[in-house]
Order: structure tokens, then sequence, then C-alpha cells
């Protein structure tokens, strides 16, 4: 429904988190929140087109400005298109109104009219304004004021706005307009010396005229998505103005952008980040057009995009590239390690950086590491590279392929002469920047076809790794027994000795006999780690005493949840004694899966300790903890497990969720799991991992390994069960104690009694020099 002004009597927005005036600021979350005041100023319609409006107007908070002298007690809103058009009609001075579905922008005049720093700009289906008159019946209605039905009329919703486009060549200065164009030129967002980033494009018509077009915006994702030129963008409210005899574009209040492929046999897909957006099949109409008269003109780009194998030195070219690690090597400098499925052909510079600077697994596989390439990021880009993430499919603009010295140190020392290096200078002259490119761009899709057939890295991340260590040696109490199976060696690999490993060049595998002289850590619980099988990261699993103080505070977070999709019921429990209070808990159910008979499938609860959801998950399959947020439903902090199944606790990445709490839709047979819940939740899942460092021993020869990724197999257990079973735990330590009976280092027991782990180990890969990083089945 497009957006409207309604004359009500009730409490509008009861729902919504209702803010003050002065507590507004561009930081304020309005999808869930409510705006009350009485207007006390109203500015004349202004008509930009047909259908398509514009008007401001002054709304104050009463009880802010009767108990504070503050200025931000009023504050300005911008409303467009219909819904300015039935303000204008609708609503008088003094009349107290309620504006749901605004955005909350910057005052350019608020030095001038000396009200609050923002305003509210209403535009779009989301925007609605209620008229409370019944709260304020001393009002009497303007003489010029159009006659009005009862208060509980609803008035009656605007027309949809028929958008007038202007061609580029009809252009005249001091206008609000609305455009069409092809993209011929475009430099990526870049911070400028204030709060905003800027972006410049140029774009033409059908009328071969070329326009300038200045866009400010204050977030990044605000700016137009445009990846290569000849893409066709629509912008709605921008002001034209005269600039070296020529017409410029710069976005106003209501600026609204939409950018599509310029491509004719792409399918038209609106690419923005606005939530509601006006487009018709006269819009697709208008898109096709351009695209088939771009396509005659030779707009569109007629060379492939360079790979890195046909790179020729001192080259500018743009690049598309999935980005594998990352590194600061000072504040105006970031290395990127990418690769594109293909090989340079040219000699290259490493360059040394500390591996605790790298974000993103340092340890690549060697087809990878063969053909990952650096790329240094300098000035004003390294601000946009510390927002990318390991993963990321990026588009370079504007890469230079130099040779010679560079500021960074190289690792091979020289130099570098005859070397190639890839530099992102600072400056967005020729378009230059770095994009992240989404998963569904139709230009992505072949370099993704090309990585993913290389076999991927390993999933733990060695320096998260090495961090861990420091748990000192501690004697376990005496438990003798083993309860494993026996198993053979059934492989084809040479057994050699720990000597010939340590001689060995790294990658190769080996199978070893030799004696378990020690292992750390001890106790044993220590080992289980938490790992992200994304950005291979590895955590701790927090102990009961840090997550009940969590869930303690976040039991006491104020508001309440009022999803539309919920149902909610409210237990008040008592306190512990008569100084302590009460509190509430509170159990929420998917309207949803209660339709589908799946009431106790998943429950959302709030308002819950630890021991409350322990309890809880005896009587339910999984429980969501949430805590109110604007109303919303909203995650704990993901330190904490955001999800129970009985005893099971799962934990999601800080680092690679997106967390957003949505209905979990299913089909009446589906079974529900934790992967579809974690997906509508936005987490990405940690997995379970256990880190073991074993002390190996033949002869007079030691060397240490570590236990990563086949730990299942090797004890034959589930780590999800270790981790939620004592008993299965147990089994992992009678595995050790036959291994390595306790008191058995030397010194203490005759070492020739220890057992031979030619069964137990089949395989290793030497890694590192001076260390087997990986112990793994050789037979799988």
């Amino acid at each position: 429904m497009p957006g409207r002004v309604v004359v009500d009597q009730a409490n509008p927005g009861a729902h919504l988190t209702r803010i003050p005036i002065p507590g507004i600021s561009t930081a304020t979350d309005s999808s869930q929140a409510s705006v009350k005041g009485k207007v006390i100023k109203k500015g004349p319609l202004v008509s930009l087109g047909d259908e398509d409006f514009v008007l401001k107007a002054v709304v104050e908070d009463e009880e802010s400005v009767r108990s504070s002298s503050s200025r931000n007690g009023s504050i300005n809103m911008i409303l467009f298109g219909g819904l300015a058009k039935d303000f204008s009609e609708a609503v008088s001075l003094g009349e107290v109104v309620v504006m749901t579905g605004f955005t909350v922008g910057k005052s350019p005049t608020a030095h001038k009219d000396q009200l609050h720093p923002c305003n509210l700009l209403l535009s779009g289906d989301d925007a609605c304004l209620y008229v409370l008159r019944s709260l304020s019946p001393s009002v009497s209605p303007s003489p010029t004021a159009p006659k009005r039905s009862s208060a509980s009329e609803v008035s009656k919703p605007a027309k949809v706005s028929k958008y007038t486009y202007v061609p580029l060549d009809d252009l005249k200065p001091g206008a609000v307009v609305n455009v069409y164009g092809v993209v011929v030129f475009f430099k990526q967002p870049y911070k400028t010396r204030g709060t905003d980033y800027c972006s410049s494009l140029k774009i033409t018509d059908q009328s071969n005229q070329k326009v300038v077009c200045t866009i400010f915006c204050e977030k990044l994702e605000d700016h137009p998505k445009i990846f290569q030129l000849g893409d066709i963008i629509r912008m709605h409210r921008v002001k034209t103005q005269a600039f070296g005899g020529s017409i410029n574009l710069l976005n106003t209040f209501g600026f609204s952008v939409v950018t599509f492929d310029g491509r004719p046999e792409s399918a038209v897909v609106p690419r923005t980040s606005s939530k509601s957006f006006h487009f018709e099949p006269e819009d697709e109409r208008a898109v096709n057009e351009l695209r088939t008269w771009a396509a005659k003109q030779d707009l569109l780009p007629t060379t492939p995009r360079v790979h890195l194998s046909s790179v020729q030195p001192q080259s500018y070219f743009d690049l598309d590239c999935q980005l594998l690690w990352k590194a600061q090597v000072d504040g105006a400098c970031i290395l990127l390690k990418v690769w594109d499925g293909t090989r340079c052909t040219h000699p290259l510079q490493d360059f040394t950086v500390e591996a605790s600077a790298i974000q993103g697994p340092s340890s690549l596989s060697r087809e990878r590491s063969d053909l990952a390439v650096n790329i240094l990021v300098f000035d004003n880009h390294a601000e946009i590279a510390k927002q990318l993430k390991p993963g990321d499919y990026l588009r370079i603009y504007n890469l230079h392929a130099t040779t010679g010295a560079s500021s960074v140190p190289c690792s091979s020392g020289g130099s570098g002469l005859n070397q190639v290096a890839f530099h992102l200078h600072g400056g967005t002259s020729y378009g230059r920047g770095v994009r992240v490119l989404p998963d569904d761009c139709p230009a992505i899709q072949e370099l993704r076809r090309v990585v993913e057939c290389f076999p991927e890295d390993d999933i733990f991340n060695e320096s998260a790794i090495m961090e861990i260590w420091g748990t000192p040696p501690e004697t376990l109490d005496d438990a003798r027994g083993c309860s494993a199976t026996e198993r053979r060696c059934d492989h084809a690999l040479q057994q050699v000795t720990l000597a010939e490993v340590k001689q060995s060049v790294p990658g190769q595998l080996f199978h070893v006999s030799a004696q378990l002289k020690s292992y750390q850590p001890r106790p044993l619980y220590q080992a289980l780690k938490l790992h992200c099988p994304k950005c291979r990261a590895i955590q701790e699993i927090p102990d009961d005493d840090f997550l009940s103080e969590t869930f303690l505070e976040a039991s006491k977070a104020p508001g309440r949840i009022a999803e539309p999709w919920l149902l909610s019921e409210s237990l008040l429990l008592p306190g512990d004694g008569p100084k302590a209070p009460g509190r509430t808990l509170s159990i929420h159910l998917s309207k949803e899966l209660f339709g589908e008979r799946k009431s106790k499938d998943l429950i959302y609860v709030t308002g819950a300790t630890l021991e409350d959801v322990c309890q809880l998950a005896a009587a339910y399959q999984y429980i969501l903890p949430v805590m109110p947020s604007g109303g919303s439903a909203s995650l704990m902090d993901l330190s904490a497990p955001f999800l129970f199944r009985g005893n099971k606790r799962y934990y999601g990445c800080k680092q690679c969720s997106q967390v957003s709490v949505k209905e979990l839709k299913v089909d009446g047979s589906e079974e529900i799991n934790e992967e579809m819940i974690a997906e509508a939740v936005g987490v990405k899942l940690l997995q379970y991992c256990l880190v073991l460092k074993l002390e190996l021993q033949q002869g007079r020869d030691t060397l240490e390994v570590l236990l990563l990724r086949d730990a299942e197999t090797f004890f034959q257990v589930s780590l999800e069960e270790v981790a939620a079973n004592q008993e299965t735990h147990n089994k992992i330590s009678k595995t050790m104690d036959f291994l390595c009976p306790p008191g058995s280092r030397l010194g203490e027991t005759e070492f020739d009694n220890l057992d031979w782990l030619s069964d137990w180990l089949p395989s290793i890969e030497v890694r590192q020099d001076g260390l087997v990083v990986q112990v793994f089945d050789g037979r799988s």
C-alpha cells in the first residue's frame, strides 16, 4: 500500500517503540519506531511533476518542550508523493500526528532554523502518518481546510505516484527531477572530510546529452550499486545545478536510486538497498529501451575483464577475484591476498607481514597458494578494504601491475626490479576503487565456477591453533583400561622414521610407527574448541559461570517483543527472597509452526536464565533465547550459545554471522534442524573440533604433532556428543590413558613399556619447518 494519512482516535503504532523527538539521531532504527508530535509549521505543497509532490512541516514534542529548553524538541519532516498531497489537504496546524515508516537524515538547515540536527523523511510504501484528532479537541480546523468526515474515518489511500522522468537534454537549473540514464563513467564511493561518502558518475540517454551526478550519503550501501560501464541507473529527486556552463545533478531530500545490469540479454533485476521502491512495467520498458539504445551506441564494454594469466607489466586493468585473506601493513596500506583461478606468468614480489596481522586462513592449499597474488591497497581505498571479509568476491578497478621497489618490505629481499607487484593507488582517478560483488551477480558466476573447481583449504587456521597453547601439563586421575577397538593399518604409504620426517620438504605425506611420549592439554576437556568453517577462526568454549552471568544480564533487558509472526505468553517468576524482585519469563511460539502442529519443535524465550533454558530444553526440541530490541526479537551476544537442543549447545561465528531474527519457514513434512534455524536468524554455525598436541618418540628422536581434522575418526566419537555427554568424553580419556598412562613421562616409568602407534596414527603431513601440523587417517 502506498504511503497514506490516516485519521484515528485510537493509539496507532502501539506495537512500535515510541521515540521522543530529542532522542532521534541518524543511528536510530526507524523500522520498528514511531514519533509523535504537534504540527507547529506547515509549508506549501510543491509539485515536482505529474502526481509527485513534496511538502515540509515542523512537528514539536510537547512533553520535551515543556520539560526542557532544548531546541531539539522540534524537528523538520519532509513528505513526498501522494503522502505530501494528503497531508496538505487533511492536516491543520496544531493537530497531533504520529509518524511511522520514516527514515532519518541530517538536516542541512539546522544552523539556520535552530531546530533538531536531523529531519524525518516520509516516502515510499512503508511511510504512514496518523492524525490523532481526538487528542486535540480544542483545535478547530482552519477556515480554508476542506471538510472532513467523522474522526474514526480513514482517508482514502493515496494514489500510486506516476513518476515523470525528464530527458537529460531538457534539464533546467534549480529543479528537482527524476531521471533515467546509462552510466558512461563512475567513481567508487570515497570518504569525505565530513561524515559522508561521496560518489560521482556521468550518465547519458537517447538525447546523447551527458550529465555529471554527485551523490553524498552517510552509508556506503545507500550509494548506487554500479559494477561496470553501461549499467542503467534510475534516480528520483535529484536537484539540477548549473556549473561551468552545463547542468549537474545532486542528490537531495528523499533521494532514491536503483540500478540495473546494462546488458540486453540479462534479466531486469533492480539493485538497491532501499526496503521499498517503486517499480512498474513502465520502468522495465524504460530499462530495456535504454539497453537496446546503448548497445547500438557502443556504450557497453567490448572486451572481457583481464585475468591474472594475461596481465602485462606496467598496465592498468580491472580485476574480478576472490579475497583469500588480508593483513594491515600500516595505517595507510592493507595487503590483500586474492586469486582468480589463473596463474600470473610473470615473477611476483612477495611481501613480509606479521602472522598476527593476517585476517583469514593464512595456510592455503598448494593449488591456491600457487595461484594467489598480493595486492597493496593504499590511502582512501584502505578504509574500504578494512570492511572486506575473506571469501568476498571483488571487482578492483584501475589496478596497476607495476615493477620496481615497493614501500613494503619484500620477503625474498632484493629490489624487485624485475618482479611484478599489484598496487591500487590512492585517489579516485579513472574510477579507481574496490567493490564487493554479490554472490548472484551475473558477472561473477564464471569466476565462481573456476575457483570452486579447486580443493578447499584446510578447515583450520594455523595461527589461531598455535595461539591456544599455554596450558601446563597436569597429571590425570588414575583411570586404567581402554575401550577402543583394534584397528589395522591398511594404507599404501611407505613407513619412515621420525628423523626422515623432520628432514623432509613441507607438503609430503608419511606413515610412521612411534611411541606416544606425552600429550597436551591436560585436562583433556581443554582440547575441545569451536571453529568456523568459513573464516577458520578457533575459539574457546565458554564455561557455565560466564554463560550464567551473560544470560542473567540479558534477562534484565527492558521492553517486550511484538513480532506479528509470534504468539507470546508471559509468566511472573518469584524472586529468591524479600529483597530480590521477581522477573518475567516469556515464551514465544511461531504462528506457522503452531499451525503445522510443531509448536514443541522450536520456542523462543526472553527473560530466561541459563538454568531456565536448560530446564525448558527437556520439554522442547529446540530453544532459541532472544532479547527485545525496539519491539523486535534479537539474539543475545554470540559469545553465548544461540540455540539449545537437550544437552547440546550451538554457537555462532561473530565475524561471519549477519544476525536478523526472522520466522522459520517449513513444509508440513519437513523436519526442523539446527542448520535451518541458523539460516533463519542469519548465524554461521560454529563446529566442535579437538586440538590435541602429541609428542612422539622413536628411539632418541622426538616430534611434536597436532591431531586436528580426523579427531572423530581417531577416537571413533562425535565431538558434538563429547561436548554434551560426559560418558562420551570419558571414552577419549580412557583412550589417551591407554596410549599414554598417567605417570608415564620419562623418569617416572620405563619408556619401553609404552604402546607403539603405527595403527593409531596412520599418516602425518608435514606443513611447517620443525612442526608436523596435521595428523590424519590416511586410509580415508
